[in-house]
């Protein structure tokens, strides 16, 4: 191999190192992140989250989890690949935003369910029932 050769294969090695070291950081800090997340569930989560109901629906789901290592998603039941997400106010201003998120997450074969969080807080078994029908629809 000459030595121009070289070099690009150091520079290449050099620039996939980089790749990884930043998504290593982001993982990293994606994960803390979502582990705050879950010691600091809004009053919608908390009430999704501890409905008895919620237990009835036969799977398990994991609340703030990372996805792809760019989202953290509100409520994952993995078996049925269905992420949960519990819209407030702050997501009015993130329309174009949460739109190409939603995408993304089918893109990885992710369905997913936006819930109002007035409609969690106000009407909770509302709120169930749309979750047991997304999980009676069929997984892609």
């Amino acid at each position: 191999m000459g030595r121009e050769a070289r070099q690009t294969c150091r520079a290449l090695e050099a620039f996939v190192q980089k790749q990884s070291r930043q998504e290593l950081k982001r993982h990293i800090l994606l994960t803390q992140r979502a582990h705050e997340m879950r010691c600091e569930l809004t009053p919608s989560e908390a009430a999704l989250w501890n409905a008895k109901s919620w237990n009835q629906l036969g799977i398990a789901f994991c609340r703030q989890v990372v996805i792809g290592n760019r989202y953290i998603a509100d409520f994952l039941a993995p078996k049925r690949k269905l992420v949960v997400e519990v819209d407030g106010s702050y997501h009015r201003q993130r329309v174009t935003a949460d739109a190409r998120r939603t995408r993304v997450l089918e893109r990885l074969g992710f369905r997913v369910l936006h819930l109002e969080a007035e409609l969690v807080l106000r009407q909770l078994p509302l709120a169930v029932e749309a979750i047991r029908e997304a999980l009676q629809s069929p997984v892609r």
